[in-house]
């Protein structure tokens, strides 16, 4: 078992800064194998490389549980609209323009953009199948390529109100699916079904996306009540609300994970956590694009698992998760005038190991057995100061002041992918040279 051991000035294990900590990491598996003090580890496995992270403090990777890659290449488009207006001058304009190359470059700079702010994970909710699972492909190419571990959500839409490169049948989704789901299912790649939302699924595709989840033990997702909107229209035509309508399905448990949840109402929550169901929140982008509020509380109450989402950044308009962790807090605190509502405590664990739950994957924790994601965090920066001997603010400022000048090294599988913001797996040169050219694309009338 090849090994190689990562030192530095301090790790955060179990929401405490350790010092005299160093790890030990199967470089096959990308597996942590064990932490101990350097001493102990340097003489078990003298013969190993070492890699020394100097003076930061190690964190586990965060998770972006929720993001649309394709959208990157439409951030600044139909800034400032109502929901509808901003996604057909957006996505439903320039979507069915992109290319192949596109599709990849559009996941390139997605996934190295997010990595640079400390994202070791993203859940990819894709749905561009112009050119069928050659565009799912696309994304998992642009994944390696850059070291990222990526959950494809494969979304699975029937709406034909939707460009064409959206909607499959049925038998089309779930056929493209479970090929796919066959032939990633773990490691650095791994796919999922997504039937895309209530209003873009019929009930059979949801009932089947569903069913893939439960005949491979895997989660899926689905974005529920992000407006009001689908709340009216589930109303209107099976006069129920979003979430009792999904659990009339039979779809509603522990393989589900909703995305936003903004307009559910107590009881919808309540269901959630007693049939172990989990949320997707992405509070940026949710104010962004006018969406509401999600009763955050209510969902800690009832005890269901909240990871974090950026979304898509055309529709945010960053990516970093830990931007979202501040914006989970805060956002909440102003919406119910209760400072204790969601403290950083909480922001941290849904933008870490909550990640874990709602992909079932061992990450967002630095523990034997876990992947090794870490992020590197520089204390020197002006951002994480003050800090005392005890280092008693290093969480408070990681959630609530930390810059992205802070991070200074990402580590995805055990294997360095930015250092001193610059990729180690592809040129940064690269990423905005194919991000130019498909701009260029786009622009042609």
């Amino acid at each position: 078992m090849p090994i190689k051991i990562i030192q530095a000035a301090a790790f955060f294990i179990d929401n405490t800064l350790q010092e005299n900590i160093a790890a030990a990491i199967d470089t096959h598996s990308g597996d942590i194998k064990e932490i101990a003090s350097p001493d102990i580890l340097l003489k078990k496995y003298s013969a190993s490389p070492k890699e020394n992270w100097g003076d930061l403090v190690i964190v586990p990777g965060s998770v972006n549980a929720h993001n649309h890659s394709f959208q990157s290449l439409l951030r600044g488009i139909a800034a400032d609209r109502p929901f509808l207006e901003w996604r057909d001058n957006s996505l439903y304009k320039y979507s069915p323009r992109m290319r192949l190359d596109d599709i990849y470059s559009g996941a390139l700079f997605a996934f190295t953009e997010m990595m640079k702010c400390g994202a070791t994970t993203v859940s990819d909710f894709f749905y561009l199948h112009q050119f069928g699972s050659e565009s799912d492909e696309a994304v998992v190419q642009a994944a390696k390529d850059c070291g990222i571990r990526l959950v494809l959500a494969s979304t699975m839409y029937d709406w034909d109100g939707a460009p064409a490169g959206y909607v499959e049948n049925v038998a089309a989704a779930v056929e493209r699916t479970e090929k796919l789901m066959k032939k990633y299912s773990g490691g650095m790649t791994k796919v999922i079904p997504a039937p895309h939302s209530l209003h873009a699924a019929s009930p059979d595709m949801i009932k089947a996306g569903h069913k893939l989840a439960k005949k491979y033990n895997t989660p899926y997702h689905i974005h529920v009540a992000e407006e009001m909107f689908e709340v009216e229209q589930v109303q209107k035509e099976h006069h129920t609300t979003p979430l009792a309508y999904l659990d009339s399905l039979n779809v509603v448990d522990k393989h589900m994970s909703i995305i936003h949840g903004v307009w559910l109402n107590e009881n919808e929550i309540k269901t959630m956590g007693e049939k172990g169901a989990h949320l997707i929140y992405c509070p940026s982008s949710n104010m962004f694009l006018a969406d509401g509020i999600s009763d955050i509380p209510c969902y800690l109450q009832n005890n269901v698992p909240i990871a974090l989402g950026s979304d898509g950044a055309c529709g945010n308009n960053r990516i970093s998760v830990f931007e979202e962790m501040r914006m989970v807090s805060i956002l909440q605190k102003a919406k119910t005038c209760d400072a204790l509502c969601v403290n950083y405590n909480d922001a941290f664990t849904m933008g870490t190991s909550n990640g874990a739950i709602v992909l079932d994957l061992p990450i967002g924790k630095i523990a034997a057995g876990c992947k090794a994601d870490f992020v590197g965090i520089s204390i020197s920066d002006f951002s994480m100061q003050p800090l005392t001997q005890k280092g008693q603010q290093f969480l408070p400022n990681l959630i609530y002041s930390m810059q992205p000048t802070a991070i200074k090294r990402v580590a995805v599988n055990g294997q360095t992918t930015v250092i001193n913001n610059t990729l180690t797996n592809i040129a940064d040169k690269r990423v905005l040279d194919l991000v130019h050219s498909t701009m260029q694309h786009l622009e042609k009338d």
